[in-house]
């Protein structure tokens, strides 16, 4: 394994799956194994943010033989974006896919998405339907821009109306089973996000002034704007745990959750551009986080006390 930094010439037809990981648990062995077994050529890059659970030392060990594996161990925890670009910056592939360390993906999901990439020229940025172990899509698989117009149907349960009055559509971008295998959205889920690398060196990777969430519609909405579709593969599904280690930070997750959300607000949304709804905002964000604090370390207690 080698900690170089030094980027490579892009190998034509190589993936670089890119997986941040931070306390994340030994699970993170079973997406490797996945990945490894991919029918399309592929390389790993696992970027570590300073983890402590031992769980990058048992991956180290087990995969020390398999070159296609590099690790890179940041001394602190640098956020997902930031992580993410570092590991993009490693990368030999023509191609990065952005994976989560609790996805589990099957033989052929990166040979499929490599197959619709090739298709279609346009498309910057594709992602995939995420189900949980119930089998339930995650809302979060397919989104539209988070206006605050959107955000607040979403909050107050209108959306729920938006099949018969549209412009009550939220965030959330339902999958139909009438829809088209391949079909354009505002954004997809950070869980698991490929690019062709050209276009991730085109727009700068990602924003690093996000630590944890919302990065991920800030990319999609950059591909956007340079030009490129966002997609999601309506055909292809994967298995996301969800959580691995935010479980563990969840006051931490909710901070940096409502800090991402004002960032992309205030970079994105015409409607920051109104002092007053600014004000607003921001403060409905913070109260929401203050009174989210107590529910959710009621919940870490309640989870520490499980046998």
């Amino acid at each position: 394994m080698s900690d170089s930094r030094e980027p490579s010439p892009a190998a034509h037809g190589l993936t670089s799956v890119v997986i941040v990981t931070a306390d994340s648990g030994v699970g993170v062995g079973d997406s490797v194994v996945r990945v490894l077994r991919s029918t399309a050529p592929v390389e790993i890059v696992v970027v570590d943010n300073a983890s402590r659970d031992g769980s990058i030392e048992q991956l180290a060990a087990r995969f020390a033989q398999d070159a296609s594996l590099r690790i890179l161990r940041n001394a602190e925890n640098l956020g997902f974006g930031t992580a993410c670009n570092r590991g993009a910056a490693m990368a030999r592939g023509d191609a990065v896919l952005l994976l989560n360390p609790d996805c589990l993906i099957e033989g052929d999901t990166i040979a499929r998405l490599r197959a619709a990439l090739d298709a279609d020229r346009r498309l910057g940025l594709l992602g995939v339907l995420q189900a949980g172990a119930d089998g339930r899509i995650d809302p979060a698989s397919r989104r539209r821009d988070p206006l605050l117009r959107r955000a607040l149907m979403s909050a107050s349960g209108l959306a729920r109306f938006a099949a018969r009055w549209p412009t009550l559509a939220g965030v959330d971008m339902p999958a139909n089973e009438n829809a088209a295998t391949l079909e354009p959205v505002d954004a997809v889920s950070g869980a698991l996000m490929l690019l062709p690398r050209v276009v991730f060196d085109q727009i700068g990777g990602f924003d690093e002034g996000y630590f944890l969430h919302c990065e991920d519609l800030d990319l999609c909405r950059r591909v956007r704007d340079a030009g490129w579709l966002v997609a999601c593969a309506n055909a292809v599904r994967v298995v996301h745990g969800k959580g691995g280690s935010s479980r563990h930070r969840p006051v931490f997750v909710a901070w940096h959750k409502r800090s991402g959300m004002w960032r992309w607000f205030t970079k994105f949304d015409p409607a920051a551009r109104r002092p007053l709804l600014r004000v607003f905002v921001r403060c409905g964000i913070w109260a929401a986080f203050a009174a989210s604090v107590p529910l959710l370390l009621l919940r870490r207690r309640r989870g520490a006390r499980a046998p």
